[in-house]
């Protein structure tokens, strides 16, 4: 049976981190670096631009995740001919996908500056800005599959020395270009070609872990249907996280103003950047529960999705409480006063939502890895639809505001009326269990942290970088002391499997039954 060895999972685990602590530090760096540069209007189109680029993803049709899957699956039953035709298969899908998006794009950037209220002066520009990230997404396509084989073959550590190596390289070449007086179209450009130099490097590094067979013989029919119908599923979830998360700066430029979705966005960026933190945990449990799935290990299914919740908590929480605590002092020094009292609002609601979302990362890794993610897709293309419904609904009684809240009011009611009764039928876990051993100890360790916050703030408001630092390092050691403490007890990675439950996994087909002894 396969085992990831602890050594590796630490890896994976801190260079996630390491990536992501590079992603956080580059961005907020950058942003406001960009944003004065560039002024309001010219950085409401970036975004704008980026974000209906985003929704290209939906030409994914799941097909990374089924890479994802049946690489860690393959890998795990030792299949070599059924690895080489999932890679070529999607490789082949993937180059379709991309010429297609290509011309997409050459569609959509003709009609730019009529489908959104973009200033005159910004037409060309904008124009220009959408061919360019179009082409971009359209190459992005074949060559990201590189990336994907290292998540299967769970490789994260070599994955995130790549992106770490391409974001520092970026982020300099931005500065130079900036102060050099260059404009958008340039800070676009460095910025989508250093993820393509990524990947076709982590393509080298691929064919030197995993030495495998291009060739169109690979190209199987069978083996398409059989990631169709696991990537059909998950396509749904990718269209319904687009109605989630990629829809609100598009209503917004929309209804109101490139300079509105300014203001949304430094609330909801600091948020995104507080989920990549559990992102970056999370990821690891997809390829570990599929080798988990694949060999009959049932405990370590069950113990992926208690104690990787419990992490993902310990992650989420105390970065929820640092933000509601001290956001207006967070967005007043990262990018000026006058963005806190539009700014912040969104924050709060954001990142109250997410949260909970967040908190239950590992649940829908699980969902993922074990191929029982239909129901999951279902109810999430509702919120989604909901979401996008709500939006449009508030936005123009309520501003970004109202946008924040159509997305946090379906995501509310999903993470809390679904989500966990749903994972603990499924697992065979009871409902109590679950909450009392992933997220009482999260809660507790937390109740010091905001009470030493609370007591920092009502000494002095922080409205500086050094002073930010010195309310972060109080906080820190307060919540990183029972953190400790919470280590030597052997609590964070305890869970006792309850006796009076058992689960049984049939693994050909793959599904999930739950006996239940008398």
């Amino acid at each position: 049976m396969f085992k990831l060895h602890k050594l590796q999972i630490i890896k994976n685990v801190s260079s996630s981190w390491l990536m992501l602590a590079t992603d956080v530090v580059a961005g907020l760096f950058l942003s406001p670096y960009i944003l004065h540069h560039l002024g309001d209007t010219a950085f409401g189109l970036w975004v704008l631009i980026f974000s209906i680029t985003g929704y290209y993803g939906l030409f994914d049709f799941g097909i990374r995740s089924s890479v994802l899957r049946y690489v860690s699956k393959f890998l795990a039953t030792h299949d070599r001919e059924g690895l080489n035709k999932v890679i070529n298969t999607s490789l082949f899908s993937y180059v379709c996908v991309g010429a297609f998006t290509l011309l997409l794009t050459l569609g959509i950037s003709t009609y730019i500056d009529t489908l959104f209220r973009i200033s005159p002066e910004f037409h060309s520009t904008a124009r220009w800005l959408l061919l360019m990230v179009g082409t971009a997404v359209a190459l992005g396509f074949p060559l990201g599959i590189t990336g994907s084989v290292l998540e299967g073959l769970q490789r994260f550590d070599l994955l995130n020395a790549t992106g770490i190596g391409a974001t520092l390289v970026r982020t300099a070449l931005i500065v130079v270009a900036l102060q050099h007086g260059r404009g958008l179209l340039t800070v676009a450009g460095i910025t989508v070609a250093l993820p393509m130099i990524a990947s076709l490097v982590r393509g080298g590094i691929v064919l030197r872990l995993c030495p495998l067979t291009l060739g169109w013989r690979y190209v199987d029919r069978t083996t398409f249907k059989q990631m169709a119908g696991y990537s059909g599923i998950t396509f749904m979830i990718i269209v319904a996280g687009r109605l989630k998360f990629k829809t609100d700066e598009i209503i917004i430029g929309s209804m109101m103003s490139a300079a509105a979705i300014t203001y949304f966005n430094v609330g909801a960026r600091i948020v995104d950047y507080a989920g990549e933190v559990v992102v970056g945990l999370a990821q690891i449990f997809v390829p570990m529960s599929s080798h988990s799935e694949a060999t009959g290990n049932t405990e370590g299914l069950r113990r992926i999705f208690v104690v990787g919740n419990r992490f993902c908590a310990l992650a989420i929480f105390p970065i929820c409480a640092t933000l509601v605590i001290l956001g207006k002092s967070i967005i007043e020094v990262w990018v000026g006063q006058k963005y806190v009292a539009q700014s912040y609002p969104v924050l709060v609601i954001m990142i109250l939502a997410t949260t909970l979302m967040w908190a239950q990362g590992a649940s829908t890794r699980v969902l993922f890895g074990i191929g029982k993610h239909g129901t999951l897709a279902v109810v999430t293309l509702i919120e989604g639809i909901s979401n996008v419904i709500l939006s449009v609904l508030l936005v123009r009684p309520y501003g970004i505001v109202g946008d924040a809240l159509g997305t946090a009011i379906p995501l509310f009611c999903s993470m809390i009326f679904f989500l966990p009764g749903h994972l603990c039928r499924r697992l065979g876990v009871r409902m109590s269990t679950y909450l009392r051993e992933a997220y009482l100890l999260p809660a507790v360790l937390c109740i010091p942290l905001v009470l030493a916050m609370l007591l920092m703030k009502a000494w002095f408001v922080p409205h500086t970088y050094t002073q930010l630092a010195v309310h972060f390092l109080a906080a820190g050691l307060v919540y990183g002391t029972g953190l400790a403490l919470a280590f030597a007890a052997n609590e964070l990675t305890r869970f006792s499997e309850p006796p009076e439950t058992k689960i049984r996994l049939d693994i050909a087909p793959v599904a999930v039954t739950v006996d239940k002894a008398s």
